[in-house]
């Protein structure tokens, strides 16, 4: 079988969407006049940012000693919160390219990335891309992979996307080393694989929405060919049906083609209009398959793989109350292009109708909030991010929720993870003491060159707010970090409520360590009224622990001047008739604050819950 599956894995910013540009001119798959940099990133979001987030297919042909060869490539993202669309293509792969700086050696994406990789059975290729720059050190860098993965010397290719040099030998290492889909028995996900005249078993690694196709599913053939146009087609997994509007590869586009069967990678339109219906890791069969082998018990769904769990929550409401149909629409739609995300509807005394929505981090979390906004047109109010806590058997997403009363009896219990860092080794010294602020435990450190890997376990609520910022800033941008949740473990915590006018604004509710409670209430207080605009009266802004006051700010009103009336003095000289001005205007301010309710402006939202 002349197919060979690949993805290309690497640290974020490693170059592997433009290396993946020199293989699509390379092969001719889009002409030079044509192409534009890193192609693969279709996302507008991706090319503003520069970084890739939703992973791309793509169909090469390519020939090598005068046998055409169909190259079928997933490029991947390279940072941690979008690690979940690196799994999702290594599980429709036999082989990676597994790409590394040479200016900044092995990083902690591509440690993980490169094991898990391993784990799969799948067959590496070692790369040390930019050997242009005058800063590379391929020494450093064949000496980490040798170490790391255990590599012979003579296995590692040197190349640069930028100029093309080194691509050539990449791709025909790819025909050569990387095994065809039939004799990928070695790969966890779908052994076996490759066999024609088994029924139909396709593999959902992603999907899109189409208003016209319905659900597109983005396939890999493990068994059997998928079946003409209009035939129906089945879901193992949610048991959904639907029928083959279309099928065919990706270049880099949708291309329809009357054949997809065994091995390859391509598309399935199903007509579907329910997003929910199609799942990442289900399984796709032909119905007339599933009663042709009813008597042999049926097709066997795929191992698959498991969907991932959001780690942070958000509580996301529109801004107009009106769009709220609009963004619940939005969210269900969207939910079909990125399996990680999550939501349900949430309601706020302070907000209103929302959601409250499930992420991988914090920049996962940004990215779909951007992506909410530019691509649907919703305007969004985001909460502050929390992350899952357990009161007993109960699950808390939303702080508002947390009874404090419930903590003497059941205790509160929140989520560590496995910490890895690979820094430097002159910045050794202020990550650790960054992490141990963040009450991490050090575990272990290994030295590779010049780069260190640290290992920690850390709560996940210590990472979710500015660590990774702090982190670039300690090590003058150079630390990476690689994360995996870990367990639940008790804390001493307690949850912080901000009172504005004697109200209590739940959205700005917040679970914090004990030890911290005070100063982060108070820093909440003082930015809260650097931000609210000043009214006729003054607005007390409180900091509170289970009705305790721990914090106190206040936005003094305006003072307006009863005693002018245009540009004339009110009452001449009689200083009764001036007493009598000002005490009326005193019982007036003592109404207002007794009557006045205080509607906090979107924009202090958008200030504090950035802070």
């Amino acid at each position: 079988m002349n197919i060979r599956n690949f993805s290309i894995i690497a640290h974020i910013d490693h170059g592997k969407s433009t290396l993946a540009d020199r293989m699509l001119e390379l092969t001719g798959t889009i002409a030079h006049d044509k192409l534009k940099p890193q192609l693969l990133d279709s996302l507008a979001l991706e090319r503003e940012r520069g970084i890739t987030i939703k992973l791309a297919p793509v169909r090469m042909q390519y020939t090598l000693h005068s046998t055409l060869f169909t190259l079928n490539l997933i490029d991947t993202p390279g940072h941690v919160d979008f690690s979940y669309e690196v799994s999702r293509a290594l599980a429709a792969v036999e082989g990676a390219v597994l790409l590394v700086d040479a200016t900044q050696g092995i990083q902690a994406q591509t440690l993980a990335h490169g094991l898990y990789a391993l784990n799969l059975g799948l067959m590496l290729i070692p790369v040390i891309n930019k050997i242009d720059l005058p800063n590379a050190d391929v020494t450093m860098c064949k000496k980490q992979l040798l170490d790391t993965f255990g590599f012979k010397e003579d296995e590692i290719i040197l190349a640069s996307g930028k100029t093309g040099e080194g691509v050539e030998q990449i791709l025909r290492a790819v025909v050569e080393r990387i095994p065809p889909p039939k004799s990928a028995g070695v790969n966890l996900i779908h052994p076996g694989g490759g066999n024609l005249n088994q029924p139909l078993r396709a593999l959902i690694f992603d999907s899109f929405f189409d208003a016209y196709k319905g659900v597109v599913a983005q396939v890999r053939i493990v068994e059997g060919t998928v079946p003409k146009i209009g035939s129906k087609i089945e879901f193992l997994g949610t048991g959904a049906t639907g029928e083959v509007l279309e099928k065919g590869y990706f270049i880099p586009g949708l291309s329809p083609s009357e054949n997809l069967e065994s091995g390859e990678i391509g598309y399935i339109a199903t007509g579907i209009k329910e997003p929910d219906l199609v799942r990442v890791g289900d399984t796709i069969t032909a119905t007339s398959e599933v009663e042709k082998f009813s008597h042999l018990g049926g097709v066997k769904p795929l191992p698959g793989y498991k969907e991932v769990k959001p780690m942070v929550y958000v509580g996301l409401y529109p801004i107009e109350a009106g769009d709220y149909v609009q963004l619940k629409e939005a969210l269900s739609k969207f939910r079909l292009t990125d399996p990680a995300f999550s939501y349900e509807i949430e309601q706020s005394q302070a907000l209103g109708s929302g959601f409250r929505c499930g992420f991988l981090g914090l920049l996962h979390a940004e990215v779909v909030q951007q992506r909410l906004s530019e691509e649907y047109g919703v305007s969004l109010l985001a909460t502050m991010p929390s992350v899952e806590y357990l009161v007993g058997n109960k699950v808390i997403t939303n702080p508002a929720e947390l009874d404090p009363s419930s903590l003497h009896s059941s205790g509160l219990k929140e989520p560590w993870i496995s910490l890895r860092i690979f820094v430097p080794q002159n910045f050794i010294g202020a990550v650790m003491e960054l992490v141990q602020d963040r009450r991490g435990r050090f575990l272990d450190m290994q030295h590779f060159g010049l780069q260190v890997e640290l290992s920690y376990e850390m709560p996940l609520s210590e990472m979710i707010t500015d660590f990774y910022d702090k982190l670039k800033s300690v090590s003058s941008g150079f630390a990476s970090l690689d994360w995996e949740f870990l367990e639940f473990r008790e804390v001493d915590a307690v949850r912080v409520d901000i009172l504005v006018g004697g109200e209590k604004v739940d959205a700005l509710s917040i679970i914090v360590f004990r030890q911290r409670a005070e100063s982060v209430g108070r820093r909440l207080a003082e930015k809260l009224r650097d931000v609210l605009p000043r009214q006729n009266f003054e607005i007390a802004i409180q900091a509170t622990i289970g009705g305790k006051v721990i914090a106190r700010e206040s936005v003094k009103p305006f003072r307006k001047d009863v005693l002018m009336h245009g540009s004339k003095v009110v009452g001449g000289g009689d200083y009764s008739r001036k007493r009598k001005l000002l005490e009326k205007q005193k019982k007036g301010k003592k109404k207002m604050k007794m009557v006045g309710k205080v509607e906090i402006p979107q924009e202090a939202f958008l200030s504090i819950l950035k802070s």
